[in-house]
């Protein structure tokens, strides 16, 4: 009992000795179909292409939806800015009472009309202002767009991982099925020892639950696709995509000072803000105008039976006890603050951009080392230990722990190939390369 509980615990196995030495228990759990093992119709799923996720996100995406509205309410707020005040028009009647014999009484009327003509200086400051703020805007849906798609691009990459875990781990399963068979006629022959077939058994049992947690796993990365789209798409669906087997099928990347400079011109999170700090400028200057708001120019005519009175009158307001100094201050403030998030955003923007080129080479590097040198050592060493089980030379469990290497070495490749695209795609979000490649008009016009 000692011998055999400190094998399976060097091995690494999360298998109980309750159920190792109830071979009932074992061959029930091995014959047991599984719920992600069962064969599903896959030709029956609708195929997307990567172009095809996107478009549906971008279409049906609430939040993305959202912020069109906002930038059609910001537009609206420059035909506001822009409008003229509107005339008044004062009409007024009564009597007139003679107190002296000699006076005439009789029907009195008159009528005023008045003009506030606004000072063109806070009017252009007032317009400029609600231009940038719908600029701002228009650049927030171009940001948002951006992320959407960079995030849809993730979890597409993602789905497509979790699809090569589930086929490396259902190969896996199969290789260790037919190592078991071997296994179980030479145990029962008499060849090798009772805790080979055991320990055979504890490896499938395993490999069937890395192989229903990588199915569930392509689930999860699908239903978060589906969750950014709103439910648009449907229920089961299949990518027509690939990972990437070799550098060479990750597409080109963009040279660092390339990058670099597209970031800082085109990223719209800054161009967004630029146009909040050129909309404070103008609410700056919007503010200072305020002290002299315009002149109200009036006119008003009085009748009375002898008298025909008519009147031009003129009214400004002076600042002499009110400068607006809390507003002004107030409003450069903000102007202050708009400057320093820009500011720091472009600086921190470079270095994202040098972590994520950091990034890529990083995985870029393990991708090569990977693929050229430890997958193929670690398949020449499963050779290895297969030619010498089958000679007697070496026991099961040297062929189970080369059959765990080269797992673990194939895990690590698809991980490398995983992230040379997600720092990929970090590069090209942080260059702004989604906002009109893949802006909502754009997008409901592709075919």
């Amino acid at each position: 009992m000692t011998f055999m509980t400190s094998i399976l615990t060097s091995c690494g196995l999360t298998l109980t000795l309750a159920l190792a030495f109830h071979p009932a228990a074992v061959a029930q759990t091995l014959t047991t179909p599984s719920t992600a093992m069962q064969s599903i119709a896959v030709d029956a799923y609708p195929v997307f292409t990567l172009a095809d996720l996107i478009r549906t996100v971008v279409q049906h995406n609430p939040a993305l939806l959202a912020s069109q509205r906002s930038r059609e309410a910001a537009t609206a707020t420059i035909t506001s800015a822009g409008a003229l005040a509107n005339p008044k028009l004062e009409m007024n009647a009564g009597t007139n009472r003679a107190r002296l014999p000699s006076a005439n009484g009789g029907a009195v009327s008159g009528w005023a009309v008045s003009q506030f003509i606004e000072n063109p200086a806070l009017r252009e400051a007032r317009v400029n202002g609600a231009r940038f703020a719908e600029r701002s805007s228009a650049h927030q849906v171009a940001a948002n767009t951006n992320e959407l798609v960079a995030q849809v691009r993730l979890k597409a990459f993602e789905y497509l991982l979790r699809q090569e875990e589930a086929k490396g781990a259902a190969e896996a399963l199969t290789l260790l099925e037919q190592i078991r068979n071997r296994v179980k006629v030479r145990v029962e022959s008499g060849e090798a020892a009772r805790y080979e077939i055991i320990k055979a058994d504890a490896e499938i049992i395993n490999a069937r639950q890395k192989v229903q947690t990588a199915y569930l796993q392509i689930d999860q990365a699908a239903l978060a696709i589906n969750r950014m789209a709103a439910g648009a798409l449907p229920a089961r669906w299949t990518l027509a995509a690939t990972l990437g087997a070799t550098l060479d099928d990750v597409q080109e990347v963009t040279p660092l000072e390339d990058t670099k400079l597209s970031a800082s011109q085109n990223n719209p999170e800054l161009k967004a803000l630029q146009a909040e700090l050129d909309k404070r400028d103008a609410n700056l200057s919007e503010t200072r105008a305020g002290r002299w708001p315009g002149i109200e120019l009036r006119y008003n005519q009085l009748r009375d039976p002898e008298v025909r009175q008519g009147m031009l009158s003129a009214s400004i307001q002076i600042p002499l006890t009110d400068q607006r100094r809390g507003p002004i201050a107030q409003a450069s403030a903000e102007l202050e603050r708009a400057r320093t998030l820009l500011d720091g955003r472009r600086a921190e923007l470079t270095q994202q951009v040098l972590l994520a080129w950091k990034a890529m080479e990083i995985a870029r590097v393990r991708v090569s080392a990977l693929s050229t040198g430890a997958v193929r050592e670690a398949e020449a060493a499963l050779r290895v230990a297969e030619a010498a089980y089958r000679f007697g030379e070496r026991g099961i469990l040297d062929v189970l722990d080369a059959q765990r290497l080269l797992r673990s070495v194939r895990a690590d490749l698809l991980d490398a190939r995983y992230q040379v695209q997600t720092a990929n795609v970090d590069l090209d979000y942080l260059a702004g390369r989604y906002a009109d490649a893949y802006s909502p008009a754009a997008t409901a016009l592709a075919p």
